[in-house]
């Protein structure tokens, strides 16, 4: 019977691409930078492969922040100053919120049953924003965000790290669930949980991290944490 529900953040409950695409026009613009779909697609690559980088613990969290930028600027060859890029991008992208569709009604159907726990690996300062615009910090028993915790998904140094503050803890009984098989799913086999991939696009997994559970959407989740 599962008791702990770990739940992801970005591309889970928000809408992360959405929220990207908005702070970075409006911090291009601030540079005299217009952009289109192509270059918004160009940078959330470039962005995906360092966040991947730090997972793999290849790069810091400080080198990604910074590296991500660098390079998006140096392939559109425009001389801007990645630092300052990065603090106008990051205000904007704290600034608010976009739920997944079925987010809202999860967390409500979960909450009273489960105990809950939101585990990210964003930045502290715009996951806290984000958090706190979007009303939901009362769902969870606690809220781990990795730069906080010390350590970053899918290491098993963060989830031994999330598991010391969950009182009588038993791995049987707890879940993850979210988009990234690198990051969530990985993760949560390195911590020896179960596992629940968020998978709305029906990609194909060409990895061997393979998730416990599938769902194509949140509104199938409720039933699933019920027969498992």
């Amino acid at each position: 019977m599962i008791k702990n529900v770990f739940i992801d953040l970005d591309d889970t409950l928000f809408d992360f691409h959405k929220a990207e695409a908005i702070a970075l026009s409006g911090m291009l613009s601030e540079f005299g930078i217009s952009i289109d779909e192509e270059l918004s697609e160009r940078y959330s690559a470039i962005n995906k492969g360092q966040w991947e980088l730090l997972e793999k613990k290849e790069k810091t969290r400080e080198e990604v922040l910074l590296d991500r930028f660098t390079i998006f600027f140096s392939e559109i060859g425009k001389d801007v100053d990645s630092k300052r890029a990065r603090e106008i991008y990051e205000y904007r992208l704290g600034c608010g919120h976009f739920f997944i569709d079925g987010a809202e009604e999860l967390l409500e159907s979960l909450f009273g049953k489960y105990n809950l726990y939101l585990a990210s690996n964003g930045t502290e300062s715009v996951q806290t924003r984000r958090i706190a615009s979007s009303g939901i910090s009362g769902y969870f028993k606690e809220i781990f965000i990795s730069q906080s915790i010390g350590f970053d998904k899918p290491s098993k140094e963060y989830f031994d790290a999330c598991f010391s503050r969950i009182e009588n803890f038993s791995p049987d009984e707890t879940i993850i669930i979210g988009d990234s098989l690198s990051s969530d799913i990985l993760g949560g086999k390195n911590a020896k949980i179960k596992t629940c991939l968020f998978n709305p696009c029906g990609k194909e997994n060409k990895t061997d991290i393979i998730p416990d559970f599938e769902v194509r959407s949140l509104f199938e989740i409720p039933r699933l944490l019920e027969r498992i």
